[in-house]
């Protein structure tokens, strides 16, 4: 999105503000709200004017500035664009973070922020291409958008099923990001339809292309250990502090030697009797055993009734 920038209220910012003290600080994940407050930050404190940051075929591969595939992402072009971007922001990056994992989370938007730009890059040269239209090259997009796109795809392949309501239609999530594709884009024509359409482009990459076995492939040469999403044909995983739970047995630690339950730390006396009484209570099947007096003595006998059960036992 690229409009004339307006910061006269801000009354973006004010709402943006309310949504997150009625959410709590404490209830937004680390991750989550520390990319809220980068393009908060870099909204009331550009690092350069819009028209420096905003992304084009021009500017960014005819001109050589490559800084704009960095900065783009994290620049908006007023408080109002920055509000709906950062409540999506939101409500993506609780459900996203909580599932990933804090590291893996971070590993995805920094991915998905450079991939998108490379992806609309590709787009518009295509474009400009095959309608011979040098006007696709000069459109120059700025905003979070496009990544939120591509994380609305990631979301849905996560949170499978269920349906999203988009001016009063029920529409299956599968679709929905397509369905506001375009009506965003007939509703306020301003946007950068090419730069959403990427944003969706690099999410299925991820969900359904190689680039989630790449990031694989890239954390473990990185040597840093971190944690790899939930495998989505195997369901939900449950992860704490970002890291799955470990299984029940882990074949890599090493164990002590094994020890057969009647030896484990009992003198001989003790172990004589823990025989006795398990063979006692697996010959009669049942947790209690009938006494000479025909009632019913307790599973754990007294070494008297030990000595009188193992006498009867020789005499039968």
């Amino acid at each position: 999105m690229m409009r004339n920038r307006q910061r006269g209220s801000n009354l973006g910012l004010l709402l943006l503000a309310s949504q997150v003290f009625q959410l709590g600080i404490d209830n937004i994940p680390p991750v989550t709200l520390a990319t809220l407050g980068l393009n908060v930050y870099l909204f009331l404190f550009p690092v350069k004017p819009l028209l420096q940051t905003c992304l084009s075929v021009r500017e960014a591969y005819l001109y050589r500035d490559w800084s704009r595939l960095l900065l783009s992402p994290f620049h908006h072009a007023d408080d109002m664009h920055l509000y709906f971007n950062m409540a999506s922001l939101l409500w993506k990056g609780i459900k996203l973070e909580r599932k990933l994992g804090g590291a893996w989370f971070a590993y995805l938007l920094s991915v998905f922020s450079l991939l998108t730009g490379l992806v609309y890059l590709l787009l518009e040269m295509g474009l400009t291409h095959m309608t011979e239209d040098s006007s696709y090259s000069l459109q120059c997009a700025v905003g979070f958008s496009g990544v939120l796109f591509g994380l609305k795809v990631v979301n849905n392949h996560y949170h499978p099923g269920g349906a999203t309501y988009i001016m009063g239609l029920p529409i299956a999530n599968r679709y929905s990001c397509w369905v506001e594709l375009i009506l965003i884009h007939i509703m306020n024509p301003g946007t950068s339809f090419i730069g959403h359409l990427a944003g969706i482009l690099v999410g299925l990459l991820y969900t359904a292309g190689p680039l989630k076995s790449l990031m694989k492939t890239c954390a473990g040469y990185s040597g840093y250990g971190m944690p790899y999403p939930p495998n989505s044909q195997y369901g939900q995983q449950s992860f704490n502090n970002g890291a799955p739970y470990r299984q029940q047995y882990d074949t890599h630690r090493p164990s002590a030697p094994p020890q057969h339950p009647y030896t484990a730390g009992l003198s001989e006396d003790e172990q004589y009797e823990a025989a006795v009484r398990a063979s006692l209570n697996d010959r009669g099947g049942f947790t209690q055993a009938r006494s000479s007096r025909g009632t019913y003595a307790h599973s754990n006998p007294t070494p008297e009734e030990i000595r009188w059960r193992r006498l009867q036992r020789f005499n039968s």
